[in-house]
């Protein structure tokens, strides 16, 4: 299995998954070839055929057409959590590691607050705080605690970071604080933090997902989360339903796995 992991790593294989992933996410909608939402009740369930190349599910809904709008939200959903997360965890990171002392002490109580809940059960107590969760609520409940793992991180390479040579220089000649992070400490944490954020894409995708399936997603949009469910009650007469939103997921969350092993093989001196 260590051999087969090992060999997919040194080949493009996830990143060939995430671009098409994203290329689906971004023209989906419109080479969908039916309405997700349009109820067809005369074709409830059936498998897939050429009039539906993956078949029906509840109401009579298109899935290939159900999993290319739901790839958009995916899509949406993790680029805009992980960016948010990433912000925030990178400057609250970088300020309690360079400050120390009390700052370092609040920061990283404050992400060991966070961290102490489940991450599934922080995201449905946000949520359940609107009576009509919305793409903007979801966002927020995700990236309630998604900054914290980027904090750590940024944290931990920069207390290495500040006892560099370039960096006690800076401070030698009087550079401001904030000058010394955005020029010299914020670059050199890029390569960990993109390598993160690559694997922590597949994460928010399959957070999501989990949310959507409980019945927490965006209203009436189209999730992959939420056809699973449908396909969960009819698993064993209408296997094709799961089968095919459960593998999106699957996938997705394997493409941007093996991509993040993929670049750490190629940012980091360490393992080539």
């Amino acid at each position: 299995m260590s051999k087969v992991r090992a060999r997919l790593r040194k080949t493009p294989l996830g990143l060939a998954i995430v671009i098409g992933f994203f290329v689906l996410g971004l023209i989906g909608p419109w080479v969908a070839p039916y309405d997700p939402l349009a109820i067809d009740l005369l074709h409830e369930y059936e498998p897939p055929s050429w009039t539906h190349l993956l078949g029906t599910g509840d109401n009579g809904i298109d899935i290939l057409s159900a999993l290319l709008h739901g790839a958009r939200l995916a899509a949406i959903v993790g680029v805009v959590v992980v960016g948010v997360s990433v912000l925030i965890g990178t400057l609250l990171g970088t300020w309690a590691g360079y400050a120390g002392r009390l700052t370092d002490h609040a920061i990283t109580g404050i992400a060991d607050l966070v961290q102490a809940f489940p991450a599934i059960v922080l995201n449905i107590a946000v949520l359940a705080l609107v009576a009509r969760p919305g793409l903007t609520h979801l966002i927020a409940a995700l990236a309630v605690n998604g900054w914290v793992l980027y904090a750590r991180l940024a944290r931990a390479e920069t207390l290495t970071l500040r006892e560099r040579e370039f960096v006690e220089a800076a401070r030698a000649l009087g550079i401001p604080t904030h000058e010394v992070l955005l020029r010299h400490v914020i670059p050199n944490l890029l390569g960990p933090l993109v390598i993160q954020a690559t694997t922590g894409l597949g994460v928010v995708i399959l957070a999501e997902s989990t949310l959507s399936f409980l019945g927490l997603g965006p209203g009436k949009a189209v999730s992959w989360g939420a056809l699973l469910d449908q396909g969960t009650s009819v698993l064993l007469r209408f296997p094709h339903v799961a089968l095919f939103s459960g593998g999106a997921i699957a996938l997705s969350v394997l493409g941007f796995n093996l991509t993040g092993d993929w670049l750490r093989d190629r940012l980091d001196p360490r393992f080539r």
